[in-house]
């Protein structure tokens, strides 16, 4: 079992500020994204700002606050989810979680922010084909 790299406190709080701030641009910035997913009990549709990188036909998503968080557990329950990133939805399937302590599959610039944060778990999803 991971650790949580961020305290759960920071992540409530995230949400409702960081969320709010970040909400209206992050479907438009590089390594930005609004990750649109189904509550697996309510059925009702979330949005979650995320980081999320392109990898060719894949994109990956740091798991910031760890892997027990709610959007990842509705990913998973679904299959898949939509991204809004740079301007437009991407329909993203197969989500696979994978730890990888040197983050490689992060850009260069990314990889020394998400070891201060000790960020080394993630969840990769394919383009719907």
């Amino acid at each position: 079992m991971g650790h949580m790299p961020l305290p759960h406190w920071l992540a409530r709080v995230n949400l409702v500020v960081t969320n709010r701030l970040t909400a209206p641009f992050a479907g438009w910035l590089p390594w930005f994204g609004m990750l649109e997913h189904v509550g697996r009990r309510t059925g009702s549709v979330r949005r979650t700002p995320i980081n999320v990188f392109r990898r060719g036909d894949r994109y990956v998503i740091a798991l910031t606050y760890g892997p027990g968080v709610e959007w990842l557990r509705n990913v998973e329950a679904a299959g898949g989810c939509r991204v809004r990133t740079r301007g437009r939805w991407i329909d993203l399937v197969e989500p696979r979680r994978f730890r990888d302590r040197a983050r490689r599959a992060m850009p260069l610039i990314v990889r020394p922010i998400l070891a201060v944060l000790r960020v080394d778990e993630f969840v990769e999803l394919h383009v719907r084909g």
